[in-house]
């Protein structure tokens, strides 16, 4: 390439590009997927299901709001957390 040519916006931008097509189906993609996925299981929580909390307390539903779900995590030992703190459904049922 001669030292006075100038390459074309096109060859400028296309490495901007290539990488943010990398960046969209390796991060935001699957992150996209992810929020939607948790999104849905929090709609679908209902009374008696085994639930983990992101801060790692296992317990069973007995109670819902918009906001909060009440967790009894031992016999008549009831806690109340924020159901976005829900992270997922238990693998195994509590006792």
């Amino acid at each position: 390439m001669n030292p006075s040519q100038v390459p074309s916006l096109w060859e400028q931008l296309l490495p901007f590009a290539l990488i943010f097509v990398v960046f969209y189906f390796f991060i935001i993609r699957p992150q996209a997927k992810k929020m939607k996925d948790h999104q849905s299981l929090l709609q679908n929580l209902k009374r008696g299901d085994s639930v983990i909390t992101s801060g790692g307390i296992l317990g069973t539903i007995e109670g819902l709001t918009e906001k909060f779900v009440t967790l009894e995590i031992d016999q008549n030992v009831r806690i109340k957390v924020l159901k976005t703190q829900v992270s997922g459904l238990a693998k195994e049922k509590t006792t």
